[in-house]
């Protein structure tokens, strides 16, 4: 019995110190590969991350989700096309996760069904024409405002891009309706078609009937010429204009090319008036309940937006005069405004500033004071 004990007692022995071993061999191996895999990976992860970190997506992890964007335009329209590219750029920015699905227009209502499916939450992002949010948000009018902006396309840009007199007071106003703007941008001068004569001087507006878009203040403007402006939505402009409901109607050269416009107008009247401003909006309660990483690669985006978008609605525009230029079959006179006459408009046009202040501000006007300001500062 003492014999086979010892042996026992060998034998065990053997085993655990074998055991041992092996597991001392492996616990080493595998330590050592934990730690330099570790390293290693954390090294690249590190290096990795810096080419591609924070709002650039990089290896972060994002939760799929789908966003909604509306816009007043149709597909290859410079409204449309920023959804498009907005959309690209999200989807690659938070590595497939988040799916942008831009809207043409018509796809959920009129203009104004948009600017209440945003305050809703219905949808969650819109690019909209301040003018169709004039009897809501009262200081937006400001945009209707003729003759206010330069004539110049960059400096206009630069303006929207900069003035805290819309990207802070404004947008405060905005918030108020659960509706956010994160940018405001140009799609072009504005200009007038008509029919049976040009609009060149106040007599030639004297009863003309003049579509606009939904804003006390455009019809102000109107009024101040002598027209007789009637609010409409643009899906039903073109049959208006064939069928004589109205005579006339004012947009961007792009929109008048692509809407086919000129086809039932006789005349285009470059008066560059005003500056077809978008701006690129979301839901407010919506986008303060993003996570912070999410919210800047949105805010990030639009801002590298507008640059793009100031190219794209360049390049539209001037396809567009050259389409309207070679219609032969539906021939366009394309007329100038001459200084003199844009001063004689002009002159009526600062007179609905002082109505904006007395009748339609809540703020006295501080609003529009401030962007004249900085107006000022950009054109001296």
């Amino acid at each position: 019995m003492i014999i086979l004990n010892k042996k026992s007692f060998i034998l065990a022995l053997l085993i655990f110190l074998t055991l041992g071993l092996l597991a001392a061999c492996g616990g080493g191996d595998d330590t050592s590969e934990g730690e330099g895999s570790s390293n290693t990976e954390t090294e690249e992860d590190s290096s990795g991350d810096s080419g591609d970190s924070g709002s650039e997506g990089g290896d972060a992890q994002f939760e799929e989700d789908t966003w909604r964007f509306v816009t007043e335009e149709v597909e290859g329209q410079v409204q449309y096309v920023y959804a498009e590219e907005f959309a690209k750029r999200i989807s690659e920015k938070t590595n497939g996760a988040i799916t942008v699905e831009p809207y043409e227009f018509g796809g959920l209502g009129s203009e104004t069904d948009q600017v209440d499916q945003l305050m809703q939450g219905t949808v969650e992002m819109a690019v909209m024409s301040p003018g169709f949010t004039g009897n809501m948000v009262d200081e937006g009018q400001l945009f209707a405002l003729q003759f206010l902006f330069p004539t110049d396309q960059a400096t206009t840009q630069e303006i929207l891009n900069n003035s805290e007199a819309l990207n802070t007071d404004l947008r405060e106003q905005y918030e108020e309706h659960s509706i956010t703007p994160l940018a405001y941008w140009s799609e072009g001068a504005m200009q007038w078609t008509s029919n049976d004569h040009p609009l060149t001087t106040l007599d030639q507006f004297e009863n003309f009937q003049m579509r606009v878009q939904t804003s006390p203040l455009i019809m102000e403007s109107y009024k101040a010429y002598g027209a007789n402006p009637q609010e409409m939505s643009w899906g039903e402009l073109y049959t208006a204009l064939d069928r004589g409901t109205v005579e006339g109607q004012e947009n961007p050269i792009f929109f008048i090319g692509d809407a086919s416009f000129h086809e039932v107008q006789d005349y285009l009247t470059m008066s560059n008036h005003n500056n077809y401003v978008a701006m690129t909006t979301v839901n407010t309660e919506w986008f303060n309940g993003l996570d912070e990483e999410l919210q800047t690669i949105v805010e990030e985006t639009v801002t590298e937006m507008q640059d793009w978008v100031f190219e794209e609605q360049k390049r539209q525009n001037e396809e567009y005069l050259q389409v309207i230029r070679e219609d032969e079959e539906n021939p366009t006179k394309i007329v100038e405004l001459s200084d003199e006459q844009v001063e004689t408009f002009r002159e009526k046009a600062m007179k609905v500033r002082e109505f904006y202040r007395n009748e339609v501000s809540t703020v006295d006007g501080a609003i529009l004071d401030k962007l004249e300001d900085e107006i000022a500062e950009h054109t001296e």
